[in-house]
């Protein structure tokens, strides 16, 4: 049987609105020497498969990161067979706050040089030289301290609809944009405490080890990221010091974690914190728009786009073929520029 998914995405979607059965959603991530990430890849490929597992998993010499939804009744068997893997044994899982069951509609498993893309040369410093690891209860605290740093370490997109207070929020699209930003921003407070933070901790465990090494004297991270101190939030009865919605990478785009909506439509300027990708396929940009807009412009960034989709499908096709030639990041940049705004002025 074929290692990979062969069914269009049309349909894969469709499927998965008319499932009956209930998913978790739940990521994870373990920095861990593989030696032959190929042949994990296939295991677990097979494995997931027949637990009827969808997700997101790139794995790689240096470990595995994983974003899943599992189906509910087949979650233990999940466990015990991840677990009995020594290198994902007991392996923190961070559980989906916000969670209807659809966030992923097949499953993709990809080995990739890193589990995030950082552009660092690992060898120059020591990895596992990671920051202190503090739960919701110490980072609270610890925000409460006179001169800490708080730093947002994901990309502008997400902090736009969500952050902590008085967090510094780097105007950067990309994480290894976003690495040696920082320690440029901040060199000339090295002996200032830094507290760190991402999605699910992943990318603060080398955000952490990357700062130490340029001389940053106490660096702390917070433990899971979001979404466990939201979890922990919530079970224990705690202060919520983070405003607004937290993004995450599948089909939901986000997860409301304080109700506060911080950001706007990028269209018309209305208070709106959805994110959708353009419904033009050859732009597939990702972009904040309200339902006005949405209905207006039929779900396209702009009228460009819209005046696209009501073309021919094969004019279309070839304008996607043309799109994916062009450097994706530099049309990606182009998603919150203030004139972009402009054109969507009555």
């Amino acid at each position: 049987m074929a290692l990979y998914n062969k069914v269009n995405k049309k349909e894969l979607k469709q499927r998965l609105q008319d499932e009956t059965i209930r998913r978790k959603t739940v990521s994870f991530y373990r920095y861990v020497l593989i030696s032959d990430p190929t042949q994990l890849r296939d295991d677990l490929f097979r494995q997931w498969r027949d637990l009827h597992i969808f997700g997101r998993i790139y794995v790689a010499k240096e470990g595995i990161n994983a974003q899943m939804c599992v189906p509910e009744d087949n979650w233990d068997r999940f466990l015990e067979q991840l677990y009995a893997d020594e290198h994902f044994k007991n392996v923190p899982m961070k559980i989906a706050v916000e969670d209807d069951g659809k966030s992923f509609y097949k499953l993709s498993v990809k080995v990739r040089n890193k589990i995030v893309a950082d552009g660092l040369d690992d060898d120059s410093f020591d990895v596992t030289n990671v920051g202190t690891h503090l739960d919701a209860v110490a980072f609270n605290s610890a925000m409460d301290e006179e001169g800490v740093l708080i730093v947002d370490m994901r990309n502008q997109y997400e902090s736009e609809i969500g952050h902590f207070e008085n967090a510094i929020l780097p105007d950067v699209d990309t994480f290894r944009e976003e690495l040696p930003f920082v320690a440029e921003l901040l060199k000339e407070q090295k002996d200032k405490k830094l507290l760190l933070y991402c999605t699910g901790g992943i990318r603060c465990e080398k955000a952490s080890a990357y700062l130490r090494h340029k001389g940053f004297s106490d660096v702390n991270q917070l433990y899971g990221g979001i979404i466990e101190y939201a979890r922990q939030v919530k079970r224990e009865g705690l202060a919520n010091r983070f405003v607004g919605k937290n993004f995450v990478f599948d089909e939901r785009l986000g997860e409301t974690i304080s109700g506060d909506v911080i950001s706007k439509c990028h269209q018309c300027g209305a208070s709106c914190d959805t994110h959708t990708n353009c419904a033009n396929e050859a732009c597939h940009l990702l972009f904040i728009q309200c339902e006005a807009c949405e209905e207006k412009y039929q779900g396209c960034c702009t009228p460009a786009c819209q005046a696209t989709i009501t073309l021919p499908e094969e004019e279309r096709r070839l304008q996607r073929k043309e799109a994916a030639k062009k450097d994706s990041l530099s049309v990606y940049k182009s998603r919150l520029r203030p004139d972009l705004r402009e054109t969507f002025k009555p």
